[in-house]
């Protein structure tokens, strides 16, 4: 038997779709950061391919809700020139990886670790969550700022139509 929904978590709003464009396109700044795994991700490395990027931390209700959105969007999109990678901000190692372990399903894309918040900095990235997708050629096509539903069919569509690009 499932344990019953707090009213906290009933009253959380849902979960949104919407993406804001950026035209023209900006070219999105590089970084280099480690993820659980202790490999260097730097984020022109993955010129070429449409790329999710996800700012996050394990305090932040909706970073936490829209997770396994993000997971099933990365297994359905895995085949594909299309990459995820999820940087935490000011959290330790330990915390971080606790927190990927309890998540069901467990990301299998790279959870970075932005330590000391330079990425995001350098990102100017407003509040948490922030999420950027990236195209081809390494320049920000959308911005979202707050939670949401990444494997709904509308987010699905303009990553892929930038694929197809």
């Amino acid at each position: 038997m499932l344990p019953a929904l707090t009213t906290a978590q009933t009253d959380l709003p849902d979960l949104t779709y919407k993406l804001n464009a950026l035209k023209p396109r900006p070219a999105a700044p590089d970084f280099t950061l480690k993820d659980l795994d202790g490999k260097t991700h730097k984020l022109s490395d993955y010129k070429g391919k449409v790329l999710l990027l996800n700012f996050w931390a394990t305090w932040c209700p909706p970073c936490r809700r829209e997770m396994p959105s993000m997971e099933r969007l990365y297994l359905k999109l895995k085949a594909e020139p299309f990459m995820i990678l999820a940087a935490d901000q000011n959290e330790s190692f330990d915390l971080v990886f606790a927190f990927t372990g309890e998540l069901s399903p467990s990301p299998t894309f790279p959870i970075l670790l932005d330590q000391k918040a330079e990425a995001s900095a350098q990102w100017k990235v407003p509040g948490l969550p922030s999420s950027f997708i990236i195209d081809k050629q390494g320049r920000i096509a959308y911005r979202a700022i707050g939670g949401r539903e990444f494997d709904h069919p509308e987010i699905e569509a303009e990553i892929r139509k930038l694929i197809h690009e």
